[in-house]
């Protein structure tokens, strides 16, 4: 089997790809998949890894950071927002309580229309801002409930961008201790335009789900994106062997290591 080009990188579209064939089966998509995917959680994977460092020097002087130890953050991440075209917004989300000097922040920088990159910048005052308890959305709880990568949305982020968008989030720690999380955002007419075209090479319908089973990407106009899908337990899925499972008719298999599950009519069908 031939490589499939790497667009992980660059985040570019697949659609003038001049490798990309006509058919595919659903094990070559979900490997294109994850390829096209991977750049995004390699800026998630050096967030974390930066501000490990960072949060574990503060420890080791023997106190708890502080907000202005994370600006050391904003020069590799102005730096990956303009190398990762997939990129829209990246940063670390702080555990509420971490840090000495606010009960919860945000680190988070973002690509205007302007293609100049801008703070996020937002009133976390419990007493005044509705944004303050970011804990309870997919994007924080899944890295911090299984210690994994996780893909949340697509959802509508009026948190940084009024924008339909997915969440690629890892989790952060010092020590075993949870910190909070490294995530990027990607708008989802961005995603779709680097997934969709993979999947209309299948030979019957298509979607793409995350471990909560909300379609991130789909050629089947009954399970449009952003919709639930009704199955097995799609973490377990993912957990599971890498050449798939299936359920109900469906072929589920897993799209490299991505935390993204591709469904497809299983091949047993009909039969």
């Amino acid at each position: 089997m031939g490589s499939s080009p790497r667009l992980a990188s660059t985040g570019q579209t697949v659609l003038d790809d001049p490798h990309l064939p006509d058919a595919m089966t659903a094990a070559d998509a979900a490997t294109r998949v994850g390829d096209a995917l991977e750049g995004v959680f390699e800026a998630v994977a050096g967030t974390a890894a930066a501000t490990e460092a960072i949060l574990a020097a503060a420890l080791a002087d023997g106190r708890r950071p502080v907000s202005a130890d994370l600006a050391a953050l904003r020069p590799a991440l102005h730096d990956r927002l303009r190398r990762y075209e997939l990129v829209s917004g990246l940063g670390f989300v702080a555990a509420h309580g971490l840090l000495d000097d606010v009960p919860a922040c945000l680190e988070w920088w973002q690509t205007g229309a302007d293609g100049d990159v801008h703070p996020l910048l937002l009133n976390l005052d419990p007493e005044h801002s509705a944004y303050h308890d970011y804990t309870h959305w997919d994007w924080f709880t899944l890295p911090r409930d299984t210690g994994q990568r996780a893909v949340a949305g697509p959802y509508v982020d009026y948190l940084c961008s009024d924008e339909y968008s997915l969440t690629l989030s890892a989790p952060v720690t010092v020590g075993g201790r949870f910190m909070g999380v490294a995530a990027a955002d990607v708008y989802l007419r961005r995603f779709e335009a680097v997934v969709v075209p993979l999947l209309q090479r299948l030979p019957g319908p298509a979607r793409l789900v995350n471990a909560r089973g909300r379609v991130a990407a789909s050629t089947d106009p009954r399970h449009l994106g952003g919709s639930l899908t009704k199955g097995p337990d799609f973490a377990a899925v993912l957990a599971g062997p890498a050449d798939g499972a299936e359920h109900g008719g469906l072929e589920l298999r897993r799209c490299g290591g991505l935390p993204l599950i591709l469904l497809t009519a299983s091949a047993r069908r009909g039969r």
